[in-house]
Parts: structure tokens; sequence; C-alpha cells
């Protein structure tokens, strides 16, 4: 089963990185638009992605992977040119959502995460 986890605004994904071990394991990181009341991102193409990239969590990650989810903050906050999420050389985002390898090449940007041929070709990929 894969590993999942869920983190919130910049500081505390720093954070959580700085101290987390994968133990060898893929680390696959989704940013993502934060959740609204009613349950949704405010980030429309967020939205539409969610279903394609779960559906690939669960059929096309590694069982021992994990698989973290970042919420970059509300629609101010991500419009922000300096947010630390575009500065930061790990994560350097231009578009939401993202799905990056950590520490590694792989990536999908955007309408990317809704292509399920390219979320396969994405955890199936070794480091």
């Amino acid at each position: 089963m894969v590993n999942k986890h869920q983190v919130a605004g910049y500081d505390a994904f720093a954070a959580f990185m700085k101290d987390f071990d994968g133990n060898g394991a893929p680390i696959n990181v989704l940013f993502t638009g934060a959740k609204m009341e009613n349950g949704q991102s405010w980030c429309v193409d967020c939205v539409e992605a969610a279903p394609f990239i779960e559906r690939a969590v669960e059929t096309a990650a590694p069982k021992d992977s994990h698989f973290i989810y970042v919420d970059v903050g509300d629609r101010p906050t991500w419009k922000d040119m300096n947010n630390p999420f575009r500065k930061d050389k790990n994560t350097h985002l231009s578009v939401i959502p993202t799905l990056i390898r950590w520490k590694n090449p792989q990536r999908l940007e955007g309408e990317q995460c809704t292509k399920t041929d390219l979320l396969e070709l994405f955890f199936s990929e070794e480091d």
C-alpha cells in the first residue's frame, strides 16, 4: 500500500521534508490548491486532475512508495509571485497541480496530470 501523507503551507512542507526519510522508496509529491469548505480545491485544474491522479496512485504507484499531498495555500497566496513554493529550488512551481518525484527529474504539470498514460509512466519510472 502506498504511504500517504498530507501537509499544508510552505513552512510545514519544508519542516516535513527536512526530517522525512522514505527508506529508499520513491517519494512523489503533489502540489495542489487548498480545499474550500465544500471539500474541493479553489483550483479548477486541481479538481479536474484529482481523480486521474488518485486512480494512478492506486493502480500504478509502487506499493512501498510515499505520496505527499501538499496544499500550497489559497488563491491569493498561490498567485503571489514571491510564494516560496515558486522560489524553492526543490519545487520551483509555476503551475498547479504539479506532481514531482522528490529530488529527481520526473515531473508532470497542469494538464499533464489528467493524462492517464503520462501518470502511469510517471509512477512506473525508476529514479
